[in-house]
């Protein structure tokens, strides 16, 4: 993943009131190990909703 990559969720994040199928954008990339990237999800008016800390898998 690179900063910037617009993201998926395959599955929901309760916790954040995210369902699966939400879209987001990745704002910030660790390289770790383990590599993890900060992803932004935001509304329709742009305001951000949720900021997530995720460990991408494809």
């Amino acid at each position: 993943m690179e900063l910037y990559d617009v993201v998926e969720l395959r599955e929901a994040l309760t916790g954040e009131r995210l369902p699966a199928g939400a879209v987001g954008t990745v704002v910030h990339v660790s390289n770790g190990p383990p590599t993890a990237c900060e992803i932004e999800f935001a509304d329709a008016d742009g305001r951000t909703v949720a900021m997530v800390t995720l460990r991408p898998t494809r």
